[in-house]
């Protein structure tokens, strides 16, 4: 996950569709695009976690539509959040490859790979956290963070629809297997952010660039942003109760 929001370049379009799953490297994958296209990449966690709340709205938006069927409006949308950007990788869009491939025919699909074992763990991992039974009325002060349940919620709609499963240790293979139905084999590149520069360029027919492949932890990212929203969450809940507890006393000495 990025340390910061992207925002849209005028003139900019999709190149590279990122169909990996989330914690498959996804923002490291990012960070790599943004030198290698010259544009801002949208990453999809850091966009709906870090950016305004007009982000995490919106996806709500485009998921209640895709999962309505309302295929028209679900394209429309969609144009829209992604307008600006050089690629989009990480969730809600890695399953919502049929549709950007018809908004941008003539793009790259890389889906990032990693072990799948491994990842079951990483998933897992954030999961837990979704999982707190007080998080969602943490959340509920925070203007943007306010709509995270019912994002997830949409999430896994979506990925119970594609997937038709639950079962974490089976979805990796899943989604895979979903790829090679709906993208044609000579567009989609598999893609280990282990393996750095090279096999990259060589995808995207690019020269290498003189700089270090770039590095981000997610799992260290998700931890650090979701005891910052935990702590700000609490915060106001803090002041809204002072506020209260002051209001009650002002009613209280007028008495």
């Amino acid at each position: 996950m990025g340390q910061q929001a992207s925002a849209p370049q005028p003139g900019t379009h999709i190149q590279v569709i990122g169909a990996g799953l989330s914690r498959t490297g996804t923002a490291s994958f990012s960070a790599a695009l943004e030198i290698l296209l010259g544009g801002p990449i949208y990453h999809g966690g850091t966009q709906t976690l870090m950016g305004p709340p007009t982000e995490i709205i919106s996806w709500k938006q485009i998921l209640q539509k895709w999962l309505s069927g309302d295929h028209a409006t679900t394209l429309a949308l969609l144009q829209t959040r992604t307008a600006g950007y050089a690629a989009i990788t990480d969730a809600p869009a890695s399953q919502l490859v049929p549709e950007l491939l018809e908004l941008y025919p003539d793009s790259k699909v890389i889906c990032t790979v990693r072990d799948p074992d491994a990842w079951v763990r990483s998933i897992q991992q954030v999961s837990s956290i979704v999982r707190l039974w007080f998080l969602g009325a943490v959340l509920l002060p925070l203007p943007g963070m306010r709509h995270f349940m019912g994002y997830n919620w949409l999430l896994q709609a979506q990925w119970d629809r594609i997937y038709r499963s639950r079962d974490v240790a089976w979805i990796y293979q899943l989604h895979l297997q979903w790829l090679r139905e709906v993208v044609p084999p000579d567009r989609l590149v598999l893609y280990d952010v282990r393996e750095g520069w090279e096999p990259l360029c060589r995808a995207l027919g690019k020269e290498v660039p003189d700089v270090p492949f770039p590095r981000i932890n997610d799992a260290q990212a998700v931890d650090r942003i979701a005891e910052y929203y935990i702590r700000r969450g609490l915060m106001r809940w803090a002041g809204i109760l002072l506020a209260m507890v002051g209001l009650g006393g002002c009613w209280l000495l007028r008495k």
